[in-house]
């Protein structure tokens, strides 16, 4: 398992187009990916689950991968999120 923090910098958060991209993102990789955010565990892989977590911008998360590419997916996950998600 890896992890590594990252802050929201989306101005908008992660709402439907964000959310979209980041789950498209991480569909390929085998591993488990989530972003913890308080007390809440977001499967990134879910575009519904990213938008219920009312992720906003300038919000602390914490990206864990776990699986045979967690190396790979956390790397891929967080140039999407430093790289605006399209944004």
């Amino acid at each position: 398992m890896v992890s590594q923090k990252v802050t929201i910098s989306n101005p908008t958060g992660l709402h439907a187009r964000p959310a979209g991209v980041l789950a498209k993102v991480a569909a390929p990789f085998n591993s488990d990916i989530f972003i913890f955010v308080g007390d809440k565990k977001v499967q990134v892989k879910s575009v519904l689950s990213i938008m219920a977590a009312a992720i906003k911008t300038g919000t602390e998360v914490e990206v864990q991968c776990s699986g045979d590419d967690e190396e790979q997916a956390l790397k891929a996950i967080l140039e999407a999120i430093e790289g605006g998600l399209g944004e």
